[in-house]
């Protein structure tokens, strides 16, 4: 897969040439790259399907300091560091001291419609799903025949339309469970003739299942890394249906324990020591993750992703060149206190029985929002591999580790959850499967647990899945995103917190695009 990357420079060019536009209508490329040329072999297919997968990874085709986006920085608009914004901001877990546009009002959940951070996110899922519609009409059966593509090149292109259209449904997914009623496009609709139409979460919810559904026995068991198969198709679909009752108000907690166990049986297995998921070298031997975006210092350079997180997260006193950035180190994001609490940590990180607790910093507490000191930073993501040695780097910033979308722990604790709130399966492999996770932490059985309520898979997900972008889903699931019974430093913008109004769980659609296109209607509460 990072070699897929390689070429994806060339093709951004090649992109960029569609999506570009000017009030002359009738004006003619001013270049010889049209689609029936882009189109016109195997190779070129494959070209575009590196340009899907990259831009989950870059920002644009130039390089760390391009975007495909408008009105946002560029080394702000990469979609791991506008999702991890989103989800990790707004929750229990992180909080940021950058004064940048959009931050705070995540901190403190007073987003509005004009929050440059959600604006970002939405328009690159909207962005993604524009480039996925584009390559599956260009490759349809009738396409493919008129360009004499046959045999082993056409079957493999319809695979890698499975893919996509998977890909397409992870964005729409996204939309869905952070916007709840955005615009909505495929294929079959005409690029500018019209403006879309908006589409209500519980038809999207639909529609996500019905793709994934159709997928799912099209894709392969097995892929190149960082690949789509079917085992990440019936992992989503796990996602879906454990948040059914928020997306739709009819549960499928069935539905969610039974995906889940598919995926279990897939062959998936646990990595034995949890902090080798997040180093530069997570990409060999590692059975767990199901699917990830990949990052290469050389090949792949952005200001998000994976950079973002592991620089964000610690400063220059730390020792950068320790995790792998030796001229990195931004001050930027660290703990509530709530999130190392659940650790049973509530002053300075010493050592914790439980090996996720991958903490530095000798004060928990959060007094000061502005200051990166108070608080502890989550050390999770390091640019080194297993023998400690720091990856290539341009510049001694960029990172090589590759993001998890989905591990097989999620399997484990969407199983547990599903069956604990009435969906058919057995409590007892619940446990069974939440034990597997806590011997690994612990490294034997003095962690065990012998039995289960809602509340602590809650906490268990929050320690296998801090600074992974799950909190704000899970808090909405459980009903205490906004809950004035639930409280964290400086929710609702006070610093002992508050609650905040129910119309939070949902993001706003963007001022900008409802100005743009009259056929939307604002979520509530905006």
């Amino acid at each position: 897969m990072k070699n897929l990357f390689k070429i994806f420079a060339a093709t951004a060019v090649l992109l960029a040439t569609f999506s570009s536009c000017k009030k002359d209508l009738n004006l003619k490329p001013t270049n010889d790259i049209t689609s029936d040329v882009a189109y016109s072999t195997p190779d070129g297919y494959k070209q575009v399907l590196a340009k899907i997968y990259g831009s989950f990874a870059t920002t644009g085709g130039g390089g760390s300091g391009s975007s495909d986006l408008g009105g946002i920085d560029a080394g702000a608009s990469d979609f791991i560091r506008l999702y991890w914004n989103a989800q990790e901001l707004t929750s229990d877990e992180g909080i940021c001291v950058w004064n940048d546009p959009g931050v705070y009002d995540l901190n403190y959940q007073t987003y509005t419609s004009d929050n440059v951070i959600l604006r970002g996110l939405y328009t690159r899922s909207l962005y993604q799903i524009t480039v996925i519609n584009e390559f599956l009409r260009e490759s349809t059966p009738e396409k493919l025949a008129s360009r004499n593509i046959t045999g082993t090149d056409a079957t493999n292109i319809a695979a890698y339309r499975s893919e996509a259209r998977f890909l397409r449904a992870y964005q729409y997914w996204v939309l869905m469970d952070m916007f709840g009623n955005p615009p909505f496009i495929t294929e079959a609709n005409d690029i500018g003739k019209v403006a879309p139409q908006q589409i209500k979460r519980a038809d999207l919810f639909k529609y996500v299942e019905s793709e994934l559904l159709a997928i799912e026995p099209e894709l392969k068991t097995t892929n190149e890394y960082g690949r789509v198969t079917r085992g990440a198709d019936e992992m989503l679909l796990s996602r879906v249906y454990l948040n059914a009752a928020v997306y739709t108000g009819t549960a499928k907690y069935t539905e969610a324990a039974a995906y889940a166990s598919k995926v279990i049986s897939a062959g998936y297995t646990l990595n034995p020591v949890y902090k080798n998921l997040f180093l530069a070298d997570n990409d060999q031997n590692n059975p767990e993750v199901i699917l990830s975006i990949n990052y290469d210092g050389t090949f792949t350079q952005n200001f998000g992703g994976t950079t973002f997180l592991t620089n964000a997260s610690i400063n220059g006193d730390m020792n950068p060149a320790s995790f792998g950035v030796p001229s990195g180190g931004w001050g930027g994001i660290r703990t509530r206190s709530t999130l190392p609490a659940l650790f049973g940590i509530t002053g300075a990180f010493t050592s914790n029985p439980d090996s996720r607790a991958m903490f530095y910093g000798d004060k928990a507490a959060n007094d000061d929002v502005a200051v990166f000191t108070d608080g502890l930073r989550a050390i999770k993501f390091r640019n080194v591999n297993k023998a400690g040695v720091t990856a290539p780097s341009n510049n001694g910033t960029f990172c090589s580790i590759d993001f998890p979308l989905f591990r097989l722990p999620e399997a484990y604790l969407n199983y547990a959850e599903a069956v604990l709130r009435g969906g058919a399966g057995s409590t007892s492999q619940a446990l069974t499967y939440v034990n597997l996770l806590r011997r690994r932490a612990y490294g034997n059985d003095s962690g065990n647990v012998s039995a289960l309520t809602l509340d602590n898979v809650l906490a268990e997900r929050a320690k296998e899945f801090f600074w992974e972008g799950y909190r704000r889903t899970d808090l909405v699931r459980f009903g205490k995103f906004t809950d004035g019974s639930y409280l964290w430093p400086y929710k609702g913008g006070v610093k002992a917190g508050r609650g905040t109004d129910a119309s939070r769980s949902i993001f706003p659609l963007p001022s900008a695009d409802l100005i743009a296109n009259p056929n939307l209607s604002q979520n509530p509460g905006y």
